[in-house]
């Protein structure tokens, strides 16, 4: 990178993370955050546009004959009552940036502050998408045009992450985000008394069958070197303690990192179910839907943010082997251009930053702020040069 960027304001930075985590809204409701969104993208001189995807903003600057980048943050919180004791607490309740959505935002922010400030041979283009958690924002940003005009080449992202101890960054080229599949069983039984089972098809003990049955889903039918996980999530059957119900629900999802367990788990899951529920007398039911593709980065633009991290934290502080099991709709953008998506670790036990996600006493460790600005601010100046 040979162009020289402004220095990093951490006090502005730190403050509007508080800001957004004091104010979080669900998703398609983020309509304080978008607005405060836009009109700070429009102060620094990006050309926005405001309602992409409903509640999303985009704003984009630059020279439309070279490449564009695109840069994403995510804006939603979640239905969760904060349990944190912080002069920023959020302010509505059951409502909280249980997932670092909030810093998200303010580094996006502090991005476009640093990278309108230099003349970037391309296009930059931010994309502050809504409804990251299930409600696929970044499909309905797609779908208004937020990869188009002029086309994106490559897009990056990334998420501060608990797992991981503040001062890392988990790069991995491949699979790094699992697809996400949800699940809905109805076996239908026959209602009875409790106490005369014999004239009754019980669907609460298929239900039982079916779930024991299901784990043999992952343990005996994929390949080894597949990884997958089949959860179960909710079972609902039943009122009273003295009547057989006539039918029980099952409620779960898949996750995987495609591959054969992937394409067919739809037919594995029916064909389980429906015989083990025929064994018991009874019939069922599955609708297995498609929610969300695998997050895949690209090789080489992998490489080239891999690169800028080891000149920010050294080789050693770069995680190349970073994946997990949960699901992101960025994805999505990155099915639609080469890309990659980055773990920049919030862990501090000592600051108490090292909760679960989307737990009630989730926070992120500020002092990475200012990395994520800088792994993204070179990031794209980078791309853009290379073009």
């Amino acid at each position: 990178m040979t162009v020289s960027l402004p220095p990093i304001d951490t006090e502005r930075l730190i403050a509007d993370r508080r800001d957004f985590h004091a104010h979080p809204e669900l998703a398609y409701e983020e309509h304080r955050t978008a607005g405060i969104v836009a009109e700070r993208l429009e102060t620094l001189g990006y050309d926005v546009r405001t309602g992409v995807g409903r509640t999303g903003v985009v704003g984009t600057r630059g020279n439309a004959a070279g490449r564009c980048v695109l840069l994403r943050a995510d804006m939603d919180a979640l239905p969760v009552e904060e349990a944190n004791e912080v002069p920023y607490r959020s302010r509505a309740a059951g409502k909280m940036h249980a997932c670092g959505h909030d810093g998200h935002i303010a580094v996006g922010l502090e991005v476009a502050t640093r990278l309108a400030a230099v003349d970037l041979p391309g296009t930059v283009r931010f994309a502050f998408q809504p409804a990251e958690e299930g409600g696929n924002g970044a499909g309905a940003m797609i779908e208004d045009g937020v990869m188009d005009a002029p086309p994106v080449d490559a897009a990056f992202g990334m998420h501060l992450w608990s797992y991981l101890p503040a001062g890392t960054i988990g790069i991995t080229s491949g699979p790094i985000f699992s697809s996400a599949d949800a699940f809905e069983i109805t076996i239908h039984g026959r209602g009875g008394h409790a106490a005369i089972p014999q004239h009754a098809v019980d669907p609460i003990i298929v239900a039982a069958h079916v779930v024991t049955a299901m784990q043999t889903l992952v343990s005996r039918r994929r390949d080894p070197l597949e990884a997958a996980v089949v959860s179960v999530t909710s079972v609902q059957a039943g009122e009273a303690f003295n009547v057989i119900p006539e039918t029980a629900r099952l409620l779960g999802t898949v996750r995987t990192y495609g591959g054969a367990i992937h394409a067919d788990m739809p037919t594995l899951m029916t064909d389980l179910v429906t015989h083990t529920a025929q064994a018991f007398g009874a019939t069922a039911t599955v609708e297995y839907r498609r929610l969300l593709p695998v997050t895949t980065n690209d090789p080489a633009m992998t490489a080239l943010m891999a690169d800028i991290a080891e000149d920010l934290v050294g080789t050693d502080a770069v995680r190349r082997d970073v994946r997990t099991l949960a699901s992101e709709d960025m994805g999505l953008f990155l099915n639609h251009a080469p890309g990659c998506y980055a773990l920049v670790g919030s862990g501090n036990p000592a600051k108490k930053t090292d909760q679960p996600h989307h737990s009630p006493n989730f926070n992120i460790d500020e002092d990475v702020l200012p990395l994520a600005v800088e792994l993204l601010s070179r990031t794209a100046a980078t791309y853009l040069e290379g073009g």
